[in-house]
């Protein structure tokens, strides 16, 4: 773990015995008991989540709202003060770059989420857009921000003992942006990657520690536990949400991804308009699916999907679901292969094992 890059709470996970794992350059937890209690606890109850890999970049002064409507495919015009957004940048053909959150902080100030992965390439990019408005500031503050995400339909019951601050007003894909939480200073939003309810929390790196012990001591009553990237990862696809470099690249356009929703046609220009609006008349030729297994066998990621005995797309993500109890996959196939119980085959060690087309999210809380 020693050439790994570490978040602020890199101590804290292996106090709590985190399986440390490389996960794109970082140590990350992949989980502490096991990936099935966690997800559990997620869904019954809540877990707490270091998502402080993920990326920060604040866009500031006249004409950044003007940069990131260019930037972004959905329309950031619509939001107020302390709204957030989920959208798609492109590339002028039409390609992912990122998915990335857009928190409207004021009339000329947003602060972007990325990925890690693609953090330094979105800096860059969103740098290099930079340069046709004068006055935008660029900034990467990643380094100075720690954040946590607490998930699950006991989360606010549990953030509530820690805050004066009254949660239940505080809106899906809204943010309070000035918040005391057990003590430290918060940023809190009410998004999440889980399928459940739940808060991400913004604070300044070196208070991360004391922020992490003050929720999971607020949270022991309700059954809260530390959760790793291994439950993370099986209760978003379960929500079907994408993850990027799986379901989304430079490679795949937010159509074939089933993201039209977050396109919005109405913007004058975005980066990659010209592309999609191009790709919408033709029609796409492929498209994303949802499949559950009907013969046994757990499909993954890289597998072959096929037709007929010939091989018509890949698995971007699979597993057995811990919540349905089902082998379950999401992939790519030609969109002549996409409706709702089409009959299909996934490459398991060389053996074909049946599948069919299943609608998507697999699972909606209730």
């Amino acid at each position: 773990m020693e050439n790994l890059q570490k978040t602020p709470l890199y101590n804290k996970h292996i106090e709590n015995g985190g399986k440390m794992v490389n996960f794109g350059g970082w140590a990350l937890p992949v989980q502490y008991s096991s990936i099935i209690e966690e997800h559990q606890a997620v869904r019954e109850r809540a877990g707490l989540f270091d998502v402080s890999h993920m990326g920060e970049i604040r866009l500031s002064g006249p004409g950044a709202l003007a940069l990131v409507q260019k930037a972004v495919t959905n329309d950031v015009s619509r939001l107020s003060p302390f709204q957030a957004l989920y959208t798609p940048v492109c590339l002028p053909r039409g390609g992912v770059v990122d998915d990335i959150l857009v928190y409207r902080l004021g009339p000329e100030e947003f602060l972007l989420v990325v990925n890690a992965a693609t953090k330094d390439k979105d800096y860059a990019w969103f740098g290099q857009l930079a340069v046709e408005f004068s006055g935008v500031s660029v900034e990467d503050i990643s380094s100075q921000t720690a954040q946590l995400a607490l998930q699950g339909p006991r989360a606010a019951q549990i953030l509530a003992r820690l805050t004066s601050a009254d949660l239940t007003s505080l809106r899906y894909y809204w943010v309070s942006p000035d918040v005391e939480v057990g003590g430290v200073k918060c940023m809190i939003s009410r998004t999440g990657y889980t399928g459940e309810d739940g808060f991400e929390l913004y604070c300044p790196a070196e208070e991360a520690s004391r922020l992490w012990d003050e929720i999971m001591s607020a949270g022991e009553r309700e059954g809260l536990l530390p959760c790793g990237l291994g439950a993370r990862d099986t209760l978003r696809f379960e929500a079907a949400m994408p993850l990027y470099g799986h379901e989304l690249s430079e490679n795949i356009t937010p159509l074939e991804a089933g993201l039209e929703r977050f396109v919005s046609w109405e913007k004058d220009y975005f980066i990659g308009k010209e592309a999609l609006l191009r790709q919408k008349k033709e029609g796409v030729k492929r498209r994303l699916v949802g499949f559950e297994m009907v013969d046994r066998g757990i499909p993954r990621q890289g597998y072959a999907i096929a037709r007929d005995g010939q091989v018509i797309g890949e698995i971007t993500s699979g597993t057995q679901s811990p919540t349905l109890g089902k082998a379950l996959g999401m992939g790519y196939v030609p969109v002549e292969y996409a409706a709702i119980n089409t009959q299909l085959e996934v490459i398991i060690r060389g053996r074909s094992s049946r599948a069919k087309v299943v609608p998507t999210p697999f699972y909606r809380r209730k």
